[in-house]
């Protein structure tokens, strides 16, 4: 049998070169040290039996989920290096229940507000520290604080500007109540 052959050959059309990411340019030197890389490896494929090539496959995936762990590895350190660089938040002096103090007589306590002080005699911190300190929920300890001081002391929650026990001031006087006092039994 005669074999045929075309009168032109057919041209091979090249691969679509993939456009290079914006982020990720390598230099010249890289680039050609990978092409030869590669060129090397295709001269070794066709001298490789299945189980090379397998092996090889396997080899590559394991190296790109490495080449994964690696990114984010660095981006999670960027990320703590730039958390530490960052400006701490502070809570702004004149914000928030600052401290309780106790007058020179002993008869009565300071809560300080801001810049504001209110005054409160023994009975009332008694009463705020046992309230404080009473059993139950967080939500439940802030709500009879509230109730108590909308009964008794509406000046502390119209200067603080708390509207309700849900409001996040009520967890701090309570938190300084506690830091400050010490329950008897």
């Amino acid at each position: 049998m005669a074999k045929i052959t075309p009168k032109t050959k057919p041209v091979k059309k090249p691969a679509p070169k993939a456009k290079p990411a914006a982020s990720k340019k390598k230099s010249p030197v890289k680039s050609a040290e990978r092409d030869n890389l590669a060129k090397e490896l295709k001269s070794l494929i066709p001298k490789l039996d299945e189980e090379g090539l397998a092996f090889l496959v396997k080899q590559a995936q394991v190296h790109l989920y490495n080449m994964q762990v690696d990114a984010l590895n660095k981006t999670i350190v960027k990320d703590e290096e730039r958390k530490k660089t960052s400006p701490v938040k502070r809570k702004i002096k004149g914000g928030g229940f600052n401290e309780i103090k106790m007058s020179e007589s002993g008869s009565s306590y300071y809560i300080v507000y801001g810049n504001e002080s209110m005054i409160f005699n023994n009975d009332e911190m008694t009463t705020l520290v046992k309230i404080a300190f009473s059993e139950g929920t967080e939500l439940e300890v802030r709500e009879r604080l509230y109730n108590w001081l909308s009964a008794e002391r509406g000046d502390l929650l119209y200067t603080a500007s708390i509207g309700s026990k849900f409001d996040d001031k009520l967890k701090e006087l309570v938190f300084l109540l506690k830091d400050n006092f010490k329950l008897k039994k």
